[in-house]
């Protein structure tokens, strides 16, 4: 028997071989998925953890508890706890403990954490010394300028603001080296809406009023342990870990749930991704072998007949047809097999892990199976439909051209299958069952209606040609209706381009819906995050690296206030921001937001002309920052007595250096406790060095250019020509939160802002209020609204940077540095902003941000999608190459005849080459319309982005340059595999036009010799 298979396949070899590419081609894409899936679902994994906020890397444990007086030892078994009931192996804590106190600086009373925490000077740039004994502190660059304190002073802390405080002494100035990472992702150690904390070591936590502090268990989790490696379960650890800490009184704070779910949903998208094309393109590849064996069985119906006759038994009948069918199918998956692995590697890269490495063989073994099984299972199928046929049909050379009965039923199940996977996508299940697959389903339930259409346009059309005498007409149309199998190839045809065209669509539109989003959180085409003193310094910095402001635009971006915002440089912002038509017109702000530019201060000697009318003697302080750096200075006068004064002050701060100096404020003081009651009339201020007036009778004079301190009770101002008064209310002695300052107004308040989306709440029924602007809140004026800005999408502001450190002041207003570089920027900016004295911490792109979003469950089940979808239109081909190759040799002998009767052989080969150009481009036509029609019936089942992002709306998948292309790009595919196929039977007619030309040449010199 197996000497008698293997004769068999050597005798029909083509078809063998047909079957063969068939099943590689199948088992190629099944056994890719399995490796694909794990290797993508792990990529995914790990791009969500590496570009998950630092903060949801960490989970945290805390207590509040009292730590009597030994706070090491407390903290100690506090830590002890934690790591017994933490079920997680191999954590490098960070131990630390705070609590909230009142901090006195003359006449400020501020809220200011008091903490400790684990290394903390390997986390910080020190101006001074690391603190190292009980009652030494180290305070943050901001809060030694608010509170006007530098490395030596004495910083007080009170349990109350009535409380008896300690003193401390500041031995340094810090500022964290890096604020995003995991070290400073708890928000205890963060400032929030006091001042950053003060840290000390832990030996000051022994004082009897700073007892009770809340102590705190962060730790960073592996990243593997995020992913779920091996099949880790970290939220169901966690989950079961949490009872246990709230019984032992300890608060367990998981921020990593956003970030396991995010990789969870990209499994998700990824596995049913993946699923649904191997499903597709399972199904192609078994109608195109179905196919196949009903073409090539053509030529084994004269065997199955003449075993008949020969008294064979249906069991050895069956035995032979089975193994012909056995040996090509076998090695079409022998062969497929490492194809596809090499194909999955190549699109995924490996997997890594044993575990999963072990359970994607497993699953690819599996597949790989089933694509031998159902393609066995398929052609048994034909074979058997065959061999139950009686002798006498086998031996017929033209086949039945009516359709069965059981084909009917089976296309109108097809058609109600369709039916209830649109209903279900239509009813919220585009994540499961039918819907997942609605557009291949309703591509073909259509695809089988226009097979029936097809069929009945090309009957009436091929008896009108022929009564009409158009030959080449009439015989194309009546080959393409009346050949058995040529619906079910245009079927074929019609699904394999209608899935290729929308996971062509889905893909071409998640890359550019990427892109769009990738410039839509940037802002710019490259954006640098740095560090630098203040924003004073990273607007300097930036002007002065790009003076024409063409290429570069200092931002601050405080996206974790309500609202978000984005402080950013008007006046280049049209020149430098990926500027949308949705973000409305981008000088909006800059016509906004006018300057005042105050007579700079470039002198090292202030000279005030001031009257006191108070009751007791007063000073008063004029306080500068360096347009440079940033840099706070004052000018102390006094105390100055009541009466008429000039009084000369020495200024620091360096305002001699270009471009200088401009007056921030005016500060009130009395040498004990509040100045109540003082009055101060300034009528002049000069500089020396070079002499020149800093505030004339015209500035002076016009109150629009003065503003309160925006802290609690205002103090009285009084403007007229030439004089300025400053007055507090002597009835607010001992009174809390007295304001002492007033500022000079360079920029207009309310505060210009562009609004993304719909006002916050707050706003609605209260004063537009800005909290991240200065050490209050700041009135807004909204300018202008839009759907979405740039940065901060459908929810934020957008103010001009330079309006806001001005009404800051000396305040330090956070939130996170960075410089916009245009689309042609060139790469010289970069040492320039490095010499201007910003340290360039970040480097982003839309490019690389949009490559990374290409790493998300959504984009790798696309790009296995389209994969996939190029195998089925390949699949295709190879049915309409084995179509037409089946009946080439009938279809030659028509032809043949044909030409005897006086047929060209010209208009032969093009009645030849005709049909299988209808069907190609017929089919490719309907996949096209069919994807189209799907896509609006059914939606399209492709997501975009896991987090469903949407600010700005995807482009459709299935738009007309998407559709054109594939259609192009498939019919160039079916059309060269069809031509290719109908060569020797072109050449056969070209042959016997060449032999017929010859016999009549002789012809005609014979009956010349005869004459």
């Amino acid at each position: 028997m197996i000497g008698l298979v293997l004769g068999a396949v050597r005798a029909r070899a083509a078809q063998a071989l047909t079957v063969l590419i068939l099943t590689a081609l199948a088992a190629a894409v099944a056994v890719a998925g399995p490796w694909y899936a794990v290797a993508a679902a792990s990529r995914a994994a790990a791009s969500d953890v590496a570009n998950a906020p630092a903060g949801e890397h960490v989970i945290s444990v805390r207590q509040s508890s009292k730590v009597a007086e030994d706070p090491r030892q407390g903290l100690d078994a506090f830590a002890s706890s934690v790591r017994r009931l933490l079920p997680l192996p191999d954590l490098q804590p960070v131990l630390g403990m705070t609590l909230s106190r009142t901090a006195f600086a003359g006449a400020s009373r501020v809220s200011m954490a008091l903490a400790y925490r684990d290394g903390f000077c390997d986390h910080v740039q020190l101006v001074g010394e690391c603190p190292a004994r009980a009652g030494d502190v180290a305070i943050s660059l901001d809060s030694a300028q608010r509170l006007g304190l530098d490395v030596g002073s004495t910083l007080k802390i009170g349990a109350t603001e009535i409380s008896d405080p300690i003193e401390m002494r500041v031995v340094g100035r810090y500022s964290t080296t890096d604020p995003a990472g995991e070290y400073w992702s708890n928000k205890l150690y963060r400032a929030d809406d006091g001042l950053p904390p003060a840290f000390t070591p832990l030996d000051t936590f022994s004082d009897p009023i700073l007892m009770d502090p809340t102590l705190t268990y962060d730790v960073g989790l592996p990243a593997a342990l995020i992913r779920g490696d091996g099949g880790y379960d970290l939220i169901g650890a966690l989950n079961r870990a949490g009872q246990a800490f709230d019984d032992a009184d300890l608060r367990l704070v998981i921020p990593t749930g956003p970030l396991l779910t995010t990789i969870a949903r990209d499994r998700d998208l990824v596995r049913d991704g993946v699923l649904v094309a191997l499903g597709q393109v399972l199904v192609l590849s078994w109608f195109a072998i179905g196919l196949a064996g009903r073409y090539t069985g053509r030529e084994r119906r004269g065997d199955a007949a003449l075993l008949k006759l020969r008294g064979s038994t249906r069991r050895g009948m069956f035995g032979l047809a089975f193994g012909q069918h056995l040996v090509p199918v076998a090695a079409g998956v022998l062969l497929g097999s490492p194809l596809g692995l090499l194909a999955a590697w190549g699109l995924a890269g490996p997997v890594k892990e044993a575990s999963d490495r072990n359970t994607a063989l497993l699953l690819c073994a599996a597949a790989a199976l089933v694509v031998l099984l159902g393609g066995l299972l398929v052609l048994i199928a034909v074979e058997f439909a065959v061999l139950r046929l009686p002798v006498a049909t086998l031996l017929r050379r033209v086949q039945p051209a009516h359709r069965g009965w059981r084909a009917d039923l089976l296309d109108l199940v097809l058609v109600g299958v369709a039916v209830a996977a649109v209903y279900q996508a239509h009813a919220g299940a585009a994540d499961r069952g039918l819907a997942l697959v609605a557009p291949a389903l309703v591509a073909l339930a259509l695809a089988l209606l226009l097979a029936r259409l097809l069929g009945r346009i090309a009957d009436r059309t091929g008896a009108a040609a022929l009564r009409t005498g158009r030959l080449r007409l009439g015989l194309t149309a009546a080959r393409v209706s009346r050949q058995p199998g040529t619906d079910r190839v245009f079927t074929l045809v019609t699904v394999a381009v209608a899935i290729l065209a929308t996971t062509a669509g889905i893909w071409w539109a998640g890359q550019t819906a990427r892109t769009e989003r990738a410039e839509v959180e940037l802002g710019a085409a490259r954006v640098l995050t740095v560090e630098a003193p203040n924003r004073t310094t990273l607007e300097h910095a930036v002007r002065t690296a790009d003076p024409d402001g063409h290429n570069a635009m200092a931002v601050v971006a405080d996206l974790g206030k309500v609202p978000p915002v984005l402080a950013v440089d008007s006046s280049r912002l049209a020149a430098v921001a990926n500027w949308r038509p949705e973000y409305g017109d981008p000088a909006t702000l800059a016509r906004a937001t006018p300057e005042r530019e105050p007579v700079p201060i470039t002198g090292d000697r202030l000279d005030l002309r001031v009257r006191s009318d108070g009751p007791a003697p007063v000073t008063v302080s004029a306080v500068v920052q360096n347009e440079a750096t940033g840099l706070i200075a004052s000018a102390v006068f006094g105390p100055l007595t009541k009466g008429t004064h000039t009084v000369s002050a020495r200024l620091g701060g360096g305002c001699t250096t270009a471009p200088g100096c401009r007056l921030v404020l005016w500060e009130l003081s009395a040498a004990q406790g509040m100045p109540t009651g003082a009055k101060v009339t300034v009528t002049g201020l000069s500089q020396r060095n070079p002499e020149r007036t800093v505030l004339d009778e015209t500035t002076l004079g016009d109150i629009s250019r003065w503003r309160a301190d925006l802290v609690g009770a205002a103090m009285e101002i009084t403007a007229r020509p030439g004089a300025l008064t400053l007055a507090m209310n002597p009835n607010l002695s001992g009174a809390a939160n007295v304001g002492t300052r007033v500022y000079a107004a360079d920029s207009t308040l309310p505060l210009p802002v562009l609004l993304a989306g719909t006002p916050p709440t707050d706003w609605q029924f209260s004063d537009a209020l800005l909290y991240s602007v200065g050490v209050s809140a700041v009135t807004a004026r909204v300018v202008g609204t839009a759907p979405a800005l740039p940065g901060v999408g459908r929810s934020g502001v957008l103010m001009d940077i330079d309006a806001a450190r001005r009404v800051a002041a000396d305040a330090d207003q956070g939130g996170a540095m960075q410089v916009w570089l245009a689309q042609d920027a060139p790469e010289s900016l970069l040492p320039a902003l490095r010499k201007a004295g910003l340290t360039i911490v970040g480097d982003d792109s839309v490019s690389a941000r949009a490559d990374r979003l290409d790493e998300q469950g959504s984009a790798r089940a696309a790009a296995f999608a389209l994969f996939a979808a190029v195998i089925g239109v390949l699949l295709a081909a190879a049915a309409v190459a084995v179509a037409t190759a089946a009946d080439r040799r009938s279809h030659l002998e028509q032809l043949r005849a044909l030409r005897v009767q006086g047929l060209t052989v010209r208009a032969a080969v093009s009645i030849g080459y005709a049909a299988g150009t209808v069907l190609v481009v017929a089919g490719v036509l309907a996949g096209v319309l069919a994807a189209a029609t799907a896509g609006r019936i059914a939606g399209s089942t492709g997501f975009v982005f896991t987090d469903s992002w949407d600010i700005v709306p995807p482009p459709s998948p299935l738009g007309a340059a998407a559709l054109t292309l594939t259609g192009l790009a498939t019919l160039v595919v079916l059309g060269v595999t069809g031509r290719l196929a109908l060569l020797p039977l072109a050449r056969g007619l070209r042959e016997q036009g060449r032999r017929q030309g010859n016999r009549g040449r002789r012809a005609l010199r014979e009956r010349g010799a005869d004459r």
